[in-house]
């Protein structure tokens, strides 16, 4: 069973993890759509959402953003300390550009 504080952090989170990938898909749509790793039909939806919709999504007791990357390889690479950081950035994009959109059915 989560405690109060655990929903209040859970609300908080979604809430702004809902604002952040509005902002991002109109300001960008492509670029939004790959920095949080969304189909095109989730995108849509997202940045479509009402005030009072959002509101209402970001009460739900399940987290809505995901940690994507899930890949021990991948992580690992990404945390450890690279001799020519200034590409860790570019090689990120490269990763996550090979990972699928997520996709609900």
């Amino acid at each position: 069973m989560q405690t109060a504080e655990t929903s209040d952090a859970i609300r908080e989170i979604n809430l702004s993890y809902i604002m952040l990938a509005q902002r991002l898909l109109r300001e960008d749509r492509a670029v939004g759509m790959f920095r949080l790793g969304l189909s095109r039909e989730i995108a849509d939806i997202l940045a479509n959402l009402t005030l009072a919709q959002v509101v209402k999504l970001a009460a739900s007791d399940q987290l809505l953003c995901f940690f994507r990357f899930n890949d021990h390889t991948m992580l690992g690479a990404l945390t450890q300390p690279a001799k020519n950081s200034n590409i860790a950035p570019t090689h990120a994009a490269i990763i996550m550009a090979g990972l699928p959109a997520a996709q609900f059915a």
